[in-house]
């Protein structure tokens, strides 16, 4: 199968939708040889993933959760945070949520790629 590049442009995109798009680009499921066990997406490349729309409270509400395994090791950032630090931080992780969860779901978020312009 050969790959494309598709690029896309995030400005004022709500999240989740943006996050949808790009996960049915990333699994292959827009051709029509479309086969649930390969990975056969394209790649995708975000531009301005700091120009994101974010509906509701959620840059107060969300909260991202990291646990050590260690006993206090408990680590929570706020979206608001997050999106300041890091804003293609949180579009990969509303993509890796969406995609299915199974050994592909490692190699299909390499194929995604956020730039600022």
């Amino acid at each position: 199968m050969k790959r494309e590049t598709r690029t896309i442009d995030a400005t004022g995109k709500p999240l989740g939708r943006l996050a949808c798009e790009i996960t049915i680009l990333l699994r292959g499921k827009q051709r029509s040889n479309f086969v649930p066990h390969l990975d056969g997406g394209d790649f995708v490349v975000v531009k301005n993933v700091d120009k994101i729309k974010l509906t509701g409270k959620k840059m107060e509400q969300k909260v991202y959760y990291k646990y050590s395994g260690y006993p206090g090791g408990l680590k929570k950032k706020s979206l608001a945070e997050l999106f300041r630090i890091k804003p293609g931080l949180v579009l990969k992780k509303a993509v890796f949520g969406m995609l299915p969860k199974n050994k592909l779901r490692v190699k299909m978020i390499k194929c995604l790629q956020y730039a600022k312009n």
